[in-house]
């Protein structure tokens, strides 16, 4: 009879245990080279969503690894092998760069683990190369360049030069933009990007300026963007080439802008998913806890970092764990989670369908300059290369 009750102990303590089993989650960024500005700043939105869920997923204990990519795709692969083969993490996460993701990405879902991207979202992704392993709680590379290019029509903008660094998300960038606006591209300077990248653009803004162009388009982010906008303003291009830019003016950016005094930057207008000013319960508690604990608003690198550890704690919960990965898989799909965009959805492709806002950078009541939006201008958007996605 003791061994009876002692047998049944022990299977309530194994389905106990498997009941409240560990979420490992592997977070790729970039935490060296000076692009670890972004990577630092995903971090810190990272450990923000564990505090705010006590490190909880309901029962199930949730577990963070972050992994450096070194701003390189061989390092970013090498970074995701140790994650899905040492680690055994069940979600790979993170990626700010489309080439570093594109990379990674066999790694990671060959090896069985459920990939959602914060950031990068390279077009064959969203495409070709879908899967129903992989979700992006961010956007498709082409929208806000798309968005831009509608803000651009309305505004009755007949030519733009445009500048970008040579690499998968810059050439998307591009792509999206052209995809929408109307006018006329008078000129294209694709430069060159990565650990080396170029940041002097005194040759490319003097042909910007001979081109005749009403509008000048950039996409230069993290580091990039501070060089590029300094360069911008000590040419004195703001009236005779009005600046328009997706990803290059953010809260990374603006302290350091506001710094440096580059007054010309106050009424800049970008367009985004995101912005800290979204009216919801969840994102007016993550820009408040952000700026409390680091001093500074987030960016939507951090608020769509948050956003995929929300996500992933909702699915393990929903799921009762990560031991059946079609239960995990349907919960994912469901995303059901307090966003910081509040409604949140995927298409068929499992990126989302959301809306795109046009800001314009302010000074708020302390100052501090930060953005605002302006209007809406895509509602519930689809990305283009989800009909190229065999998933239905």
């Amino acid at each position: 009879m003791k061994r009876t009750i002692s047998a049944a102990l022990a299977a309530a303590m194994l389905a106990g245990a498997a009941m409240a089993d560990t979420a490992k989650i592997g977070f790729v960024t970039t935490l060296t080279t000076p692009a670890a500005v972004i990577g630092n700043d995903m971090k810190n939105a990272v450990d923000l969503a564990m505090e705010h869920l006590g490190g909880k997923a309901g029962e199930h204990t949730l577990e963070v690894i972050f992994a450096d990519d070194g701003f390189a795709p061989d390092t970013g692969k090498q970074a995701t092998d140790k994650l899905v083969k040492q680690d055994n993490v069940d979600f790979v996460t993170g990626f700010i760069w489309s080439h570093v993701l594109l990379a990674a990405r066999k790694s990671a879902l060959d090896g069985g683990k459920f990939l959602i991207s914060a950031n990068a979202g390279p077009s064959q992704m969203a495409g070709q190369l879908c899967d129903p392993n992989f979700f992006s709680t961010s956007w498709q590379n082409d929208q806000t360049p798309m968005a831009m290019g509608e803000v651009l029509n309305r505004a009755g903008v007949k030519s733009l030069y445009i500048m970008a660094p040579n690499y998968a998300a810059g050439k998307d960038m591009v792509a999206g933009l052209e995809r929408t606006f109307a006018g006329e591209v008078v000129g294209k300077d694709l430069t060159k990007w990565g650990a080396d990248a170029q940041l002097d653009f005194s040759a490319e803004l003097a042909k910007a300026k001979a081109s005749g162009a009403q509008g000048l388009f950039v996409f230069y982010p993290g580091a990039a963007a501070g060089a590029f906008v300094k360069q911008y303003q000590q040419a004195g291009l703001k009236d005779s080439l009005p600046l328009y830019s997706v990803f290059t003016i953010d809260a990374i950016s603006l302290p350091k802008l506001q710094a440096a005094g580059f007054q010309d930057i106050l009424g800049s207008k970008i367009t985004q998913e995101w912005d800290p000013s979204l009216d919801n319960e969840a994102n007016k508690r993550f820009v408040t806890d952000f700026k409390a604990k680091y001093g500074s608003y987030p960016s939507f690198y951090a608020a769509q970092s948050y956003d995929a550890i929300m996500l992933i704690a909702a699915a393990v919960e929903q799921a009762g764990g990560t031991g059946d990965k079609d239960k995990l898989r349907a919960a994912l799909k469901a995303a059901d989670f307090a966003s910081v965009r509040g409604d949140f959805k995927f298409g068929t492709n499992n990126m989302p369908v959301q809306d795109f806002y046009l800001r314009e950078v302010v000074a708020d009541a302390d100052g501090n300059w930060t953005t605002k939006v302006v209007e809406t201008v895509y509602e519930d958007a689809v990305d283009p290369y989800a009909a190229e996605c065999p998933m239905k």
